[in-house]
C-alpha cells in the first residue's frame, strides 16, 4: 500500500525537481526550504553502496568527527576502572565505572548515546553484547572506542564534538546524521565533505564496481534531495 503524504510535504516536494541530481552544495540548501516540522529537524545522508554485506570483505564501518557536530547533545558513558576513572571524570564525561554501570545495562537502563572503555575491563563489559550490540553502542576497537586510560580525554572530546559511527545495514544503505537545520549551509556542507572522505576511506577490499550508487539528503519527514554522486566524491573537506 502507498504511504499518502500530507500537504506539507506535496508542497515541499514540489521543490525538488524530478529526475534532477544536485550539487551537494545546492542539496544543501534546498534541504533547509524543503523541511516541514515546526522542530528543529535533523539532516541525514543516506547512501546506497554497491557492496554485498554477506560478505565480510565487504563491509562498510568507519567514523567521521564532523567539525560542525550533530546538533544534539551527547551522554558519553565510560567503562574503566583504577585512575581511568579519574581521567574519565576529569574529561566530562556523564557515566563513569564498571560493574556497578554493567549491572545496571543488564537491567534494562541505556540512557546514554557513546560507550567508550578501557581494554582492561572489556572482559566483563563483552557480556552486554546482545544489548548494546543490537543499539550500536558496544565499545569496539573498529569504531575506536576501545582506547587506553590516557586517550579517554580525546575520545571524550571526539564524542561531544560531533563523532558519528556508520555501519552498512543488511540492504548495502548507510543513514547517517549530518546536522540540524539550524545549521548554516555551510556549517551542513562541511559536515557533509567531512562524512563523504570518511566513507569514500571506508570502501572495503572487496568492492567490485562502482562504490558509491546514490547518494540522498533529507531532512526529518521531509523529501529526499538527490546529489550528484560524481560532484559528491570530488568534496575535500578542509
Amino acid at each position: 500500500m502507498a504511504r499518502k503524504h500530507g500537504k506539507k510535504y506535496i508542497e515541499a516536494a514540489k521543490l525538488v525537481e524530478k529526475g534532477k541530481t544536485y550539487s551537494p552544495k545546492d542539496a544543501v540548501a534546498l534541504a533547509k526550504k524543503t523541511s516541514i516540522t515546526k522542530f528543529d529537524a535533523t539532516v541525514e545522508a543516506h547512501w546506497r553502496l554497491g557492496v554485498d554485506p554477506k560478505y565480510a570483505d565487504q563491509q562498510v564501518r568507519g567514523l567521521a568527527v564532523l567539525p560542525h557536530g550533530t546538533g544534539r547533545p551527547v551522554r558519553v558513558l565510560v567503562f574503566t576502572q583504577g585512575d581511568g576513572v579519574r581521567i574519565a571524570e576529569e574529561a566530562g564525561a556523564d557515566y563513569v565505572g564498571s560493574d556497578e554501570l554493567i549491572k545496571k545495562i543488564e537491567e534494562g537502563w541505556t540512557d546514554f548515546d557513546v560507550a567508550i572503555a578501557t581494554p582492561d575491563v572489556m572482559p566483563k563489559v563483552s557480556k552486554l553484547g546482545r544489548i548494546l550490540g543490537r543499539r550500536g553502542l558496544m565499545p569496539n576497537p573498529k569504531s575506536g572506542t576501545i582506547a587506553p586510560a590516557a586517550d579517554l580525554p580525546r575520545l571524550i572530546r571526539d564524542a561531544r564534538k560531533g563523532r558519528v559511527e556508520f555501519k552498512i545495514d543488511k540492504t548495502s544503505n548507510l543513514h547517517v546524521p549530518i546536522g540540524k537545520v539550524s545549521f548554516s549551509d555551510d556549517q551542513l556542507f562541511e559536515n557533509l565533505a567531512t562524512l563523504v572522505e570518511a566513507v569514500i576511506k571506508a570502501k572495503p577490499a572487496g568492492a567490485k564496481g562502482q562504490y558509491v550508487k546514490s547518494l540522498t539528503i533529507t531532512t526529518t519527514m521531509g523529501p529526499g534531495i538527490p546529489i550528484d554522486v560524481n560532484a559528491a566524491q570530488e568534496l575535500s573537506a578542509s
